[in-house]
């Protein structure tokens, strides 16, 4: 057993912690979609909410990393269409989120995730032309991203299906979504520390003692990224999203 900042932990959920911290580094300097699989890990070991509070600042840290990379990547009319609801969503989420259990917060998890991913691949496989860059797209998109950014930390698979739509180059499509959960990580840290009271001093600890091995998934994300090619890479993001979304029903 580990003690590490009144946490007891096992070398087994020790280990993998750490995993999870290297695969949200890696997730936000563009192999997107295998921050999926580090929300059912964290539920696992910590519980739905607890879990979600506790991944916060890891997510902020490596939002960091992402964003000081693709600073000059970043389309910022999306940001500015979809930022507004996203806090609407984040409110939303706070005041019904104390009201959802571990078990409805897991199903609830795995279902918007098979919506997410099924609306994508029917995107792909039905070749469509035509870029649905319509404003209510943009504010319910945004409201789903707030609300399930706030709800398990789920927002990567709404914005996938977002910024896919848009059919935004590789690099721009991190490089927004790194900035768009940027602003709503950030926003959301008030409503865990005082409505859901999921992040402390002793769990702010615990985040910084991860740095190290955030950043070494972030450089490792940015090398991947280099070597993949543009239409691979929107497949890559429907695979992954496709796979965490098993694992999480499962």
């Amino acid at each position: 057993m580990i003690e590490l900042f009144s946490y007891t932990l096992t070398y087994s959920t020790a280990g993998m912690l750490l995993f999870t911290a290297f695969l949200i580094g890696m997730s936000k300097t563009g192999v997107a979609g295998v921050a999926l699989f580090t929300i059912p890990i964290m539920a696992i070991i910590f519980g739905g909410k607890d879990s979600s509070g506790l991944m916060l600042p890891l997510l902020v840290m490596a939002d960091l990393f992402a964003v000081s990379y693709y600073r000059r990547h970043v389309n910022w009319s999306y940001l500015v269409k979809l930022f507004p609801s996203a806090a609407v969503g984040v409110i939303l989420a706070t005041l019904i989120g104390n009201y959802i259990d571990d078990q409805l917060f897991r199903s609830v998890m795995g279902v918007i995730i098979f919506v997410s991913l099924a609306i994508m691949l029917w995107m792909e496989t039905a070749n469509k032309d035509a870029i649905p860059d319509y404003m209510w797209f943009a504010i319910l998109m945004g409201l789903l991203g707030g609300f399930t950014s706030m709800i398990g930390n789920l927002a990567a698979a709404v914005m996938a299906l977002y910024l896919l739509s848009m059919r935004l180059p590789k690099n721009e499509y991190i490089g927004t979504g790194a900035w768009f959960f940027l602003a709503v990580n950030v926003f959301k840290v008030p409503f865990h520390v005082v409505a859901w009271h999921t992040i402390s001093l002793n769990s702010f600890y615990l985040n910084l003692a991860l740095l190290p091995v955030i950043a070494l998934g972030a450089f490792t994300g940015i090398r991947i990224v280099r070597i993949i090619p543009e239409k691979q890479y929107r497949w890559l993001i429907l695979a992954a999203t496709g796979i965490a979304a098993i694992i999480m029903v499962i």
